[in-house]
């Protein structure tokens, strides 16, 4: 049979009733039937005992706890039987009834056979019948009822918290879908950020290259073999970007450490490229890998609107390094535009990748003055020194030395 297995609280409850029914039912038929005749105070004195040795040896073996309860039913008629006062017994076992039994119904049942068998025992003794079925009859109705009202209460209560256990499950469900839907939305957001400052950037430099290399392959052939060549070390570097999107090569044109040679060579490929005077001043400025990204693809960006839209003759780069946080400038001489009419993919771009490292970026245009770009971006702060380690104590000469 299997064992029932009660709650803290459960058998907290358990525990107090046990200990008023054995002080309020058995104690009180123990201690007035020594008043009784010799001949029954056996009987009358040692069936309440007996029942408390029957619940406690079933206590041991909690799946048969309902039979003790017949067997309390069944003990309280034989108390009515020897003495009179067996109502007593009879409304302090009633919540043995309700706290062990299997059903809602068994408890009725119990209580049922309980008074039948306590009335029972007064007619054959022949005692006062009245008094004891009132005692009897109203402990059983009124305790049937509230036990009736307090089991629908609990019942209602663990339908309640099952339903809303349910609805927490569901919850977080809803919860885990939403988060795991904004994750794979912010990936596809970074990958197509990434692609934008990298690979379209790149695609964009080979079309503009080939063309100039298709017109010049005949009147300026080494002019074209320049721009060839040109094509052929950006399709490089794409494809190794191409590799760094897929999570199958490190980044390879983001050294560790300063960002600043990286920097450097950028803006000379794109002087190269380009024809264009640039004007670079930039610290030396160090950074953990994201740092190190960020800078750089703002600058990639911002070079790439100076070659696809500013039509400038120069431009301007300023890298400064501050205690807690670095600027990047980049400026440039061309036509100029109304920032607030800008719809790109690439200035909105940029203003999310500072925004997730809480930076910001500053956008400065109109029509037919240039533009100014500002991109600022915390540093992190750097590690602590590593404690010196504890100085070693010096080695005590050995006993051969000593001798010596």
């Amino acid at each position: 049979m299997t064992d029932v297995r009660f709650s803290d609280d459960q058998a907290r409850v358990l525990r107090w009733n046990t200990v008023l029914w054995a002080f309020l039912g058995l104690a009180p038929e123990v201690v007035a039937a020594q008043d009784d005749p010799p001949g029954t105070r056996v009987w009358s004195s040692g069936v309440p005992i007996a029942l408390g040795l029957a619940y406690a040896a079933a206590r041991r073996f909690p799946g048969r706890l309902p039979w003790f309860l017949w067997v309390l039913a069944a003990g309280i008629g034989v108390v009515a039987y020897f003495r009179d006062g067996a109502a007593t017994l009879f409304v302090a076992s009633l919540p043995m009834f309700w706290l062990h039994a299997r059903s809602v119904r068994d408890p009725v049942w119990l209580s049922t056979v309980a008074v039948v068998a306590a009335l029972a025992g007064d007619l054959l003794r022949g005692g006062d019948l009245r008094a004891n079925a009132v005692v009897s009859v109203v402990g059983y109705g009124a305790g049937t009822v509230l036990a009736l009202t307090v089991r629908r209460r609990l019942e209602l209560a663990d339908r309640r918290a099952e339903r809303l256990g349910a609805e927490l499950a569901g919850a977080r469900s809803e919860l885990a879908e939403a988060h795991r839907r904004e994750g794979a939305a912010a990936e596809r957001e970074r990958m197509a950020r990434e692609i934008h400052d990298t690979l379209a950037q790149g695609f964009a430099s080979i079309v503009v290259l080939a063309e100039a290399a298709r017109s010049d392959v005949r009147d300026a052939p080494d002019d074209a073999s320049r721009q060839v060549a040109t094509i052929e070390r950006i399709a490089r570097e794409n494809l190794a970007e191409a590799r760094v999107l897929v999570g199958s090569s490190p980044h390879a044109t983001i050294a560790s450490g300063s960002v600043t040679a990286t920097l450097r060579r950028t803006l000379d490929r794109f002087a190269e490229d380009t024809g264009l005077a640039v004007d670079a001043e930039l610290d030396e400025v160090d950074g953990d890998q994201t740092t190190r990204v960020a800078l750089l693809r703002c600058t990639q960006e911002s070079l790439a609107n100076v070659r696809k839209h500013a039509d400038a003759s120069a431009v301007g780069v300023v890298l400064t390094r501050f205690p807690e946080h670095v600027e990047l400038e980049v400026t440039d001489d061309g036509r100029g535009f109304a920032v607030e009419d800008a719809r790109g993919f690439g200035l909105a771009g940029m203003r999310r990748r500072l925004a997730e490292l809480g930076g910001d970026l500053t956008v400065t245009s109109s029509v037919g003055d240039g533009t100014r770009i500002l991109a600022v971006l915390p540093l992190p702060e750097p590690l602590p020194p590593p404690e010196p380690p504890p100085a070693s104590e010096p080695l005590p000469a050995s006993d051969s030395s000593l001798e010596e």
